[in-house]
């Protein structure tokens, strides 16, 4: 919709879309985005509870960790109890100290900067690129040779003093960022990547998945994600010694004795419970169809909102996406606000993207490259239903847009 578009037609194209949504989720309340269980969810919580091992230690674990690097191409996953505390010991793990700084983007959710505050690092925003919400390569070229300064092999912020221990770039809502590029320039300046993945499993760059680029990553498997384990989250590297010790410390670095309690540093009790894993094992078994269902979702919605002249977040070009949440970007902080209100007030739930971290009260004070684009989108992004939907979908009708 253009910039002077009446309300009486943005009512009709709010409406219009209310209508659509429920033709592929019904007439029910529809939120953003719900659990599937449908498949062996029941029995593998009854085997588990039969087999006595309910918390993080059992088969399911060791299972679903193994289904994950199967799926994602990386040579080793570390379940974890969510994805906060994967990304807090995969920043630990790379060597983020107390009073380090690590570059991330300010357009993303809280867990991110909790993550990199809980190991005591300081965050620096960069802006994310308008066509993958994710961080941008040419911002971050541009922050680095202006403020970046190699000392005995490591970076220094030349305003603040504070060595850039890591960068953590975000797939935002499943949508691949430029990845790529940003491991390339961070390797420039010796800086270790961390990717959040939390929201892109099933999401690729060419035939390579999202997580794999960087010395670690993180997933998520949060009740709303693409697969759900209840609460969970999932380390995946490739570096033997890093997937060891990640393990080791998140069962709170005991050392191996069959009776005797011997921990010999500081850990954490951040393992996944046997139960959790149980259902991810299930959510695994069906995670190919639920990909396939929702790219078929994104396409019906792209379709319709093409038709109304909105921008549907679509995967960049030589990049698969999981469509976890869609996006479209509205015209302006009026039309977001008019149609967050319309829809919710019908039934429908929608979102706007997060607030920016930098108009956080604990964050505020951070340095930043102006957020250009990131303060752009905050006005305008919205996040629409995006459910595997109850049963077979309909046939769809590209007549009826």
């Amino acid at each position: 919709m253009n910039t002077n578009t009446s309300e009486r037609e943005s009512s009709t194209a709010f409406q219009a879309f209310v209508d659509f949504t429920r033709s592929i989720y019904g007439n029910d309340f529809i939120p953003l985005h719900r659990p599937v269980f449908e498949g062996n969810e029941k029995q593998y919580l009854i085997d588990c509870i039969d087999s006595n091992f309910v918390s993080s230690v059992g088969a399911k674990v060791t299972e679903f960790e193994q289904q994950v690097a199967a799926f994602t191409g990386a040579k080793y996953a570390v379940a974890t109890v969510n994805g906060t505390a994967a990304l807090h010991v995969a920043l630990q793990l790379v060597g983020v100290q107390r009073d380090d700084e690590v570059i991330t983007q300010a357009l993303t959710f809280i867990a991110t900067c909790n993550a990199l505050s809980y190991a005591g690092a300081h965050p620096v925003f960069v802006d994310v690129d308008r066509d993958t919400l994710g961080l941008g390569p040419a911002a971050l070229r541009q922050f680095l040779g202006q403020h970046a300064e190699m000392r005995d092999g490591c970076a220094y912020n030349k305003t603040t003093g504070r060595r850039l221990a890591a960068c953590v770039p975000m797939h935002t809502f499943g949508l691949p960022c430029r990845i790529e590029e940003i491991v390339s320039l961070c390797n420039d300046y010796s800086i270790a990547v961390v990717e959040d993945a939390a929201e892109s499993l099933g999401s690729y760059v060419g035939t390579r998945h999202t997580g794999t680029f960087g010395k670690m990553a993180t997933l998520s498997f949060n009740g709303n994600k693409v697969i759900t384990t209840g609460g969970g989250g999932m380390i995946i590297t490739d570096d033997a010694d890093l997937a060891a010790r990640a393990k080791y410390i998140t069962t709170t670095a005991k050392v191996p004795h069959p009776y005797e309690f011997v921990h010999d540093e500081i850990g954490y009790n951040y393992r996944l419970p046997n139960l959790n894993a149980a259902l991810g094992c299930a959510q695994m078994e069906r995670l190919p169809e639920f990909l396939a269902v929702k790219a078929d979702v994104a396409g019906r919605y792209a379709g319709f909102f093409e038709s109304l002249g909105i921008p549907l977040m679509r995967a960049p070009e030589g990049t698969t996406a999981n469509y976890w949440l869609g996006a479209i970007v509205l015209e302006s902080l009026q039309e977001r606000d008019a149609f967050l209100a319309f829809t919710n007030t019908q039934g429908v739930m929608t979102r706007p993207i997060w607030r920016l971290m930098t108009r956080l009260t604990m964050f505020q004070h951070c340095q930043h490259d102006g957020l250009a684009n990131s303060l752009w989108l905050e006005d305008r992004v919205v996040n629409i239903p995006s459910s595997v939907p109850n049963g077979a979908l309909p046939a769809f009708n590209p007549q009826a847009l």
